[in-house]
């Protein structure tokens, strides 16, 4: 349990820091005539610079060993 939450914080914080956030307009709080009807308000304005990421493939080569297997005899 305490592995998966330390796995849930550096999530989290990972998340918090791939990106940067600028609010370029306040917003407003709805303004409310209990009688009548009201104002929806405004939600802020935000640009959001996400990271850039580069996905690709290279073709290499591995040289692995050869092994060979010698089976015992079945009797």
């Amino acid at each position: 349990m305490k592995k998966i939450s330390i796995a849930a914080v550096a999530a989290a914080a990972l998340a918090l820091t791939a990106c940067e956030a600028k609010v370029t307009e306040e917003g407003e709080m709805p303004e409310l005539d209990v009688d009548v009807a009201g104002d929806a308000g405004k939600l802020p304005e935000i640009d959001v610079e996400t990271a850039d990421v580069e996905i690709g493939t290279e073709k290499t080569t591995i040289e692995v060993p050869d092994v060979d297997v010698t089976m015992p005899d079945e009797k």
